[in-house]
């Protein structure tokens, strides 16, 4: 697929980290942008960074864990753009803590914003993808969402539920003019671990320093990853792994899809483990 004037594109969680790299990314490209957020300060400085590349850029505050506030949404960019030709699920949160740790509501909220974000967002936007000549659909899963570490649980439940829809989307426009991906990226140099919330009986001592932990070992910048993202759609990618992590992840998990925690587990419990 070809990325220029006449592409429209809708992203969300577009405020910050990839989201906003990958909104300028495509701006630069030609596309033009509907992109949401529920920060309206980071949606405002990405929505001002993409309209220098001279592209109509139509900003929404939208939580995409309401419903109804995405169906407003996808109304608004019907309006305003007309059509869309990439939709970009992007916007997700993360929560500190084992399951024993995790309250029902803990997974609840999780589980509204990293999965039902990305139903939403695909169901409604679907009528405006199957007007398109072409389009893409591209759900941002993780490395999480093909290996499952400990302290992750309702992350890793989201994003393998992630996945799985989406590959299933895929087999079902399979022969249409929609192609669907799969993200998966690995550490990326954003602030989702910075701004994760703690489980309602996390011992808050334990994750002081989570921070600091997961920049140690993100390798990867955003720019990067927009870059390898819309690599992904000029190329017609199904699955997209961002990071050397990412890829050799995903390949022991192909060869030990049992077993695979024995070898990085001691890693990943002294590194991001409480």
């Amino acid at each position: 697929m070809n990325i220029d004037r006449n592409t429209v594109s809708v992203i969300t969680g577009a405020g910050s980290g990839i989201g906003r790299a990958t909104a300028l990314r495509l701006a630069k490209a030609g596309s033009a942008l509907a992109i949401s957020d529920v920060n309206a300060k980071g949606l405002d400085e990405t929505a001002q960074a993409a309209a220098a590349f001279g592209v109509k850029v139509t900003p929404f505050v939208v939580d995409v864990a309401d419903k109804e506030a995405m169906q407003s949404f996808a109304a608004e960019v019907a309006r305003e753009h007309g059509r869309v030709s990439v939709l970009l699920n992007n916007a997700g949160v993360a929560l500190l803590g084992k399951a024993e740790e995790l309250s029902i509501e803990d997974y609840e909220w999780l589980i509204g914003i990293n999965f039902w974000g990305v139903v939403y967002g695909t169901k409604l936007f679907l009528p405006l993808l199957k007007q398109a000549p072409e389009a893409y659909i591209l759900n941002i899963s993780s490395i999480f969402g093909i290996i499952a570490p400990t302290g992750q649980s309702a992350y890793v439940a989201s994003k393998f539920a992630v996945r799985g829809f989406t590959e299933s989307l895929r087999h079902e426009l399979q022969g249409t003019q929609i192609r669907v991906a799969t993200i998966h990226p690995g550490g990326i140099k954003t602030n989702i671990a910075a701004s994760a919330k703690l489980g309602t009986d996390a011992n808050r001592t334990e994750h002081t320093d989570v921070a600091e932990r997961f920049a140690q070992v993100a390798r990867t910048s955003p720019e990067r990853a927009a870059e390898v993202i819309v690599q992904g759609i000029l190329n017609n990618k199904k699955r997209i792994l961002i990071g050397a992590d990412a890829r050799a992840l995903a390949l022991l998990q192909r060869i030990m899809p049992v077993n695979y925690w024995r070898v990085i587990g001691p890693w990943f419990d002294k590194q991001l483990g409480s």
